[in-house]
């Protein structure tokens, strides 16, 4: 038997090897023993080290990074004191993406967020298809699990993290901690504010050990200036957080920087000074994949499709696994009539290792307007086995919904649309759809209902409004069936029919 390693040289290891509970453990053992077994080495002693190391191995368990989760939630919107323009023009606002043109399919084709920006190929925070876009739609939404702020959602579960790491309480007492004299020793206060800014939550106290810290070294300190920036977006100070991200870059050129600045562009709704900050960071950075992929993002976020196309193809280029080009590129294919060209993609995807209910939902799809009806029933069949909740179950049954209906068999597109509902009771599109089924065995109350309840849940899509419109105008209320085809017009105002049924409605008017 080799001789046992030392304590410290140990709780190392398992930090290297991310096993962070076994290293926080060996360390808080190293914290009980007596003070006669801390031996000082050059500069720091055992004590201290092991003291360092516990907080990084706690603060690593809970890391998030900062940069991709922003996610705007409704306090945020409501209690935003910053002056944004209400009327921006056109391609220079995420407020208003339906103003960009971008040449991309329209909402006939692809369906759009109730903010009207067009789904993505890959799911991120600011781009999900349940985020509200206004107060008044997140009010109207049905309500879910969803926090209505993020700092009372993700913010609070890492801020409680504490307690779960330890049960006898939190293993720094924040409330006792003498800042300033950790704020002298750089090596140590780097730990410290890293496990108050993520593990403990304390935003107020972390820009107080980062602002005493970099006054003690003299504000030359780039790493500094980055996180009182950090504390300052945290808190909804952005015209302070912008300061502090330029005067970073001035002193040390980073392409983190260059993105937590953005971040801050976006949140205060400047994405062409976003576009242009990432395009002068490219200059700098010539073919950093995520400034690649941050401008490809921006153009879709403001509905133009064709540059973030050609803005992913270029990520690949430089580094032809990455996930969300691949996915976002794929997508696009798809909703441009292109099924064969995504199924490329996606199998890129499932060689990658990629492996999950989504992605063989997308590949039965794709299989299916390719004709290639042989895969199409397995690749559901794997997501139904794949799927890890109820609203991703509902997603794979709606579509063999659409299988159904694109074979004929109404019967089994009905009972998929049931099932659909029965995993998810607020899926919009399954209502919708089981109405126009209803429709066609002339069961016009019960359409009429599963209509009006689509249109509820979903006041963004337009093809409930004009189905209503259409029935209405059918049974002769032609008053209710104007006011859902100037719904559908405004959901959708470039959709041929609902013109037209709004014009056959004016005409009715002007003979009465």
């Amino acid at each position: 038997m080799g001789r046992e390693p030392e304590p410290l040289f140990q709780a190392w290891s398992y930090f290297r090897r991310r096993k962070f509970r076994q290293c926080s453990d060996l360390c808080s053992q190293l914290l009980e023993g007596p003070p006669g077994e801390q031996e000082p080495d050059s500069e720091y002693s055992v004590f201290q080290a092991a003291w360092s190391l516990k907080t990084r191995a706690l603060t690593e368990m809970v890391y998030v990074d900062e940069i991709d989760m922003d996610q705007e939630e409704i306090a945020e919107m409501v209690l935003d004191e910053n002056a944004i323009a209400q009327v921006a023009r056109p391609g220079t606002s995420l407020k208003l993406p339906g103003t960009s043109q971008g040449g991309g399919p329209s909402p006939a084709v692809r369906p759009v967020t109730q903010s009207g920006r067009p789904i993505t190929g890959f799911v991120r925070p600011s781009t999900q298809s349940g985020r509200p876009g206004t107060m008044e739609q997140a009010i109207n939404t049905p309500l879910t699990a969803r926090p209505i702020t993020s700092a009372s959602g993700r913010y609070i579960r890492l801020g409680t993290a504490s307690m779960i790491t330890n049960p006898d309480g939190p293993f720094i007492n924040l409330s006792r901690l003498n800042l300033a004299k950790y704020a002298q020793k750089p090596k140590l206060a780097k730990a410290l504010f890293e496990y108050i800014f993520h593990h403990e939550n304390d935003i107020k106290n972390a820009l107080h050990l980062a602002a005493l810290a970099t006054e003690h070294a003299q504000f030359k300190d780039w790493w500094w200036k980055v996180q009182i920036g950090k504390c300052y977006y945290r808190l909804g100070l952005y015209r302070e957080a912008e300061k502090q991200f330029k005067s970073a870059l001035k002193q040390q050129d980073m392409v983190d920087t260059i993105l937590y600045l953005a971040k801050v562009y976006l949140r205060l709704d400047q994405p062409v000074t976003a576009l242009n900050l990432f395009k002068q960071g490219l200059d700098r950075f010539p073919g950093e994949v995520t400034l690649i992929c941050g401008i490809a993002r921006i153009h879709e976020e403001m509905n133009n499709i064709s540059s973030a196309a050609e803005y992913y193809k270029d990520v690949l280029k430089q580094d032809n696994t990455h996930v969300e080009a691949i996915a976002c590129i794929g997508s696009n294919h798809f909703y441009s009539d292109q099924p064969e060209m995504a199924l490329r993609f996606y199998r890129r995807l499932l060689q990658m290792g990629v492996y999950n209910c989504q992605l063989f939902n997308n590949l039965g799809l794709c299989c299916f307007y390719a004709q290639q009806y042989d895969m199409t029933l397995s690749s559901f069949e794997r997501a139904l086995f794949l799927a890890e909740n109820e609203e991703e179950t509902a997603d794979v049954w709606y579509n063999l919904g659409h299988v159904a209906v694109g074979i004929g068999d109404l019967n089994l597109a009905y009972q998929c649309f049931k099932l659909t509902l029965v995993n998810n009771n607020d899926y919009a599109e399954a209502y919708n759809n089981l109405a126009v089924l209803e429709m066609r065995k002339g069961h016009i109350e019960q359409a009429r209902a599963l209509l009006q309840t689509a249109s509820s849940l979903a006041p963004h899509i337009y093809e409930p409004h004009f189905n209503f419109a259409v029935l209405s105008e059918k049974v002769g209320d032609l008053q209710r069936s104007y006011t859902a085809a100037q719904k559908s017009e405004e959901a959708f105002p470039g959709h041929v029919d609902t013109q037209q049924l709004i014009k056959q409605l004016k005409q009715h008017f002007a003979m009465l």
